[in-house]
């Protein structure tokens, strides 16, 4: 499992350490910033929880799609991306209606995402040494 998140091609553990660092960067701004600090924080780490969810079964995915060859992948990839956004989806919807936490900071995190993959050359950078 270690090779697979920090083997020597993986990007999967990288992109995972910049998402929790962006979590933890927003939990400190959000602590400096806002009134309702629990709402916020449960917000903001069910969002990053997807985030990391996502991200491991975006790499489950590409090794899914990759053994069922060509004939096959668009529409594995199709099927397990819509089921990917359903599932976040219906989080932050849970979210929202059962008032578990702030939405916005469940998809502040969930953006987390975005910001993983924009700092895994950094991080890359750093864990290679």
């Amino acid at each position: 499992m270690k090779d697979r998140l920090f083997g020597k091609d993986s990007v999967l553990g990288e992109m995972l350490i910049g998402i929790l660092f962006f979590g933890t960067f927003v939990q400190i701004v959000g602590l400096i910033f806002f009134q309702e600090k629990l709402f916020y924080a449960i917000g903001l780490w069910i969002g990053v929880a997807i985030a990391v969810a996502a991200t491991i079964h975006m790499a489950y995915t590409m090794d899914k799609v990759v053994e069922a060859g060509e004939s096959k992948a668009p529409a594995k990839l199709r099927s397990y991306a819509m089921l990917r956004y359903l599932v976040i989806v219906m989080i932050v919807m849970a979210v929202y209606y059962f008032q578990i936490g702030n939405p916005l900071t469940c998809f502040a995190g969930i953006m987390g995402i975005k910001i993983g993959a924009y700092l895994q050359p950094l991080t890359h950078k750093i864990l290679r040494r």
